[in-house]
């Protein structure tokens, strides 16, 4: 007996001038809807004449909305071409659309295409195009930071061959006592002793030390390949002051939400001290023309390194991740949810199988989970927070959940421009410790004994 044949399941359309694109590395197959053209499906070369002779071609049809998949960095390119024609773009997370079921036979971008229509699929966020743009160095800075470390490396492991153990003395090689007696080594010098008399009077090793440290086997072969090294590094350490310089650039263009107040004791006016401990780091953006918390200052229109953990640049980071204008997220839920942070919520059955955050690749919540890690001897109510979290859920999940709570107060100091006021995080805290007293007291009843609160001395 014949199996009779299943009628296909339609869903209404909700966008009728909607495109699907699926992206490679030399082809760009595009899919519009089948009543605007004989021929719905077209591939295009990704070279820029063929980019535009695309978005031709969906003028043409009437196309005002396009759906891709943020696919490797190949999207960019058509992304800018179609933005700027004036469609309306939805870059889609490749995640998010294979995990809609019911693909028949049909080409991908078809299946993008009829998603789209059907408004089943959801823009990924993505921040206006000077922020991508600062976001763009940003990233390509970090790199430069790891290439330079892997010289660094180099640097050891040639001084290593020749048994010189200054890198065990000296904390940072590329220091101004090391590159000062790296220097003298490549231009010739051989005496340990005025060789260690090139070192700062801040070295906390002793003279004797050092000189023993430099008492060695200099081989040609392995002074050639360190002066290399370190003529590697310098050429970094180049481009990465050339990246800071044009980063302050990038940001002195954006508009001043609020100018930072002068204070005197700071050098004098446009100069803004913040009342937050200076991290030091060897790889802290280098402005000239302008100081860094003043700049942070400037973009978001409040002090936000009065935070504890949020540097000046963890926040740049996020300025540059994020962008400061926090309406594309509807409240501090939604915004920890796309960063990663918040607890999962698999429930079936009425019963929570699992609260694991997901899995998200994100530079912000990366910011925000280093600026959560440096809290564990910080003296405040978030670092109270962190090892209380810590003692009760463990050091990784401590992270996440401090990173959680600085992702809101971030959230919320962004949107209103507001001081950050530490009060309300005391009020918690008192709230807590009286908790935890009653919470002691039940437990002393239990086991027979009885809590007497100890006198004050005064």
């Amino acid at each position: 007996m014949a199996r009779p044949k299943r009628t296909k399941e339609t869903l209404p359309v909700l966008n009728p001038h909607a495109a699907g694109i699926d992206i490679g590395n030399e082809e760009v197959f595009v899919a519009i809807p089948e009543d605007a053209d004989p021929n719905p499906v077209r591939h295009f070369q990704t070279f820029t004449r063929d980019l535009h002779t695309l978005a031709d071609w969906l003028k043409e049809k009437g196309i005002q909305t396009i759906a891709m998949e943020s696919t490797g960095v190949y999207w960019i390119p058509l992304f800018q071409v179609l933005e700027e024609r004036g469609f309306k773009v939805c870059l889609v997370n490749a995640r998010h659309l294979n995990n809609v079921p019911g693909k028949t036979d049909v080409a991908d971008c078809q299946w993008i295409q009829y998603l789209h229509a059907c408004g089943l699929l959801q823009a990924s966020f993505r921040p206006e195009q000077a922020v991508c743009a600062v976001r763009t160095l940003l990233r390509h800075r970090d790199g430069l930071i790891r290439d330079a470390a892997g010289h660094i490396q180099h640097v050891q492991k040639a001084m290593t061959q020749m048994n010189l153990r200054l890198q065990n003395v000296i904390s940072d090689i590329t220091g101004k006592s090391g590159l000062a007696i790296l220097d003298a080594i490549l231009a010739g010098e051989r005496d340990p002793k005025l060789l260690a008399e090139l070192r700062d009077g801040r070295i906390k090793a002793t003279e004797e030390t050092v000189v023993k440290s430099l008492e060695g086997d200099y081989r040609p072969e392995h002074l050639f390949t360190l002066r290399q090294a370190l003529g590697l590094y310098r050429t970094y350490q180049t481009l990465i002051n050339e990246c800071d310089s044009e980063i302050e650039r990038m940001l002195s263009e954006f508009d001043s939400r609020s100018e930072p107040p002068s204070d005197p004791s700071s050098g004098g006016p446009g100069k803004f001290k913040s009342t937050s401990r200076k991290l030091a780091g060897g790889n802290r953006l280098q402005f000239k023309h302008s100081d860094m918390n003043s700049e942070v200052y400037r973009l978001y229109g409040t002090d936000l390194t009065l935070v504890p953990g949020m540097g000046a640049l963890t926040l740049v980071t996020l300025f540059s991740e994020v962008g400061r204008d926090m309406s594309a997220f509807r409240s501090d839920k939604h915004f920890c949810s796309w960063l990663g942070l918040c607890p999962g919520n698999k429930v079936t059955g009425g019963k929570v199988i699992s609260s694991k955050t997901n899995s998200v690749a994100s530079r912000a919540a990366r910011a925000f989970r280093m600026a959560a890690n440096g809290l564990w001897n910080n003296h405040s109510c978030l670092g109270d927070y962190h090892r209380r979290m810590a003692a009760r859920l463990g050091k990784q999940e401590a992270v996440t959940a401090t990173a959680h709570k600085l992702a809101r107060i971030y959230y919320h100091l962004v949107l209103t421009q507001e001081t950050y006021d530490d009060s309300k995080f005391i009020l918690d805290e008192q709230a807590h410790k009286i908790k935890r007293e009653a919470r002691l007291r039940r437990e002393a009843r239990r086991l027979g004994f009885e809590i007497v609160a100890q006198a004050t001395v005064t």
